[in-house]
């Protein structure tokens, strides 16, 4: 049975909840790559300390498992963080956010493509239904007029791109926890995203082409801090003695909460079509993934990131 502790898992997803309110912002003023790139720059205040620690760990892993840590390190942590940021450009956050709970059933997918896991009963029905819903929030005018939606049409792709290549991350990474401890696979996440990172910014214009100004910087230790490392701290200590089943209903408070939070505080809102699209979405997620217990095992595992590592 969980514990009281459980309730880590929605301090996590409220933690997460958060972080579109100190983003948004900072997309005024630096470009998506340079926001992510801070982001892991400010990160080696604990990455580094966790690379020394398991340095002999480091010295074990084989040429398979290096892969999927550069996979994790450039697809998940560099590119979807970058794609999910652009995205705030071009549409509302609370769109992005709520369109990345489209993820397990990427990652369920690439389950069954990759490691040969079986798919959940009656999965095509609601990814079926998924879609549905992901159709409402993308285009709430039910008939999109792509000649005047092409902003948004662009952010749309990009918030599923973020989701589709953090659902990859997720497999990759329960492949690498087979081994590896969880801490040190984020860790090196970070560390393999951060170069890459610095090598893209400059060929997208370079250090000199933004300033970063005090808030900037508060807000990018805020983000680091809080739906960062923070959230992720916050959420294993709740994992480790909750069930699979409880941990999904629990983490269905970050789409709800951040919404609530983006509509009061940056004033963004939802249309009526919108809201029903992503009830229909998170009603699709919750149900295939609080399952029955024999079917827990193919629940997204948390080793990577989503949402942000989250998430």
């Amino acid at each position: 049975m969980s514990s009281w502790r459980s309730l880590f898992i929605v301090l996590a997803a409220l933690l997460w909840s958060s972080d579109s309110l100190f983003r948004k912002p900072l997309t005024q003023d630096l470009s998506s790559w340079a926001i992510v790139f801070f982001e892991h720059l400010l990160a080696l205040v604990f990455v580094v300390p966790i690379l020394v620690r398991f340095w002999p760990k480091i010295k074990t892993i084989n040429f398979r498992q290096w892969w999927a840590v550069i996979y994790i390190g450039i697809a998940a942590s560099a590119l979807a963080t970058v794609a999910f940021t652009a995205s705030f450009s071009y549409v509302s956050p609370s769109v992005s956010i709520l369109l990345q709970k489209v993820e397990p059933f990427v990652t369920f997918l690439l389950a069954f493509i990759v490691l040969r896991e079986r798919l959940p009963h009656k999965f095509w029905l609601w990814a079926s239904l998924a879609f549905v819903g992901t159709y409402f929030i993308s285009f709430p005018e039910i008939v999109p007029q792509f000649a005047l939606y092409q902003k948004g049409i662009i952010g749309v792709i990009l918030a599923l791109t973020a989701a589709i290549l953090w659902g990859g991350a997720t497999v990759f990474g329960r492949y690498l926890l087979n081994d590896i401890p969880h801490i040190l696979v984020t860790a090196l996440r970070f560390i393999v995203a951060l170069p890459f990172l610095a090598v893209l910014l400059v060929f997208n214009g370079g250090f000199s082409s933004f300033a970063l100004n005090s808030r900037d910087l508060l807000f990018l230790i805020i983000i680091m801090l809080g739906p960062g490392f923070g959230a992720m701290y916050v959420y294993y200590r709740g994992l480790k003695v909750t069930k699979a089943s409880v941990a999904a209903i629990l983490e269905l408070v970050w789409p709800f909460s951040a919404v609530i939070l983006n509509w009061i505080f940056l004033h963004e809102t939802l249309s009526v079509v919108q809201i029903i699209g992503g009830l229909i979405l998170i009603g699709a997620i919750a149900r295939l993934t609080i399952w029955p217990a024999r079917n827990e095992t193919l629940r997204p595992s948390p080793s990577t990131v989503g949402g942000l590592d989250s998430k």
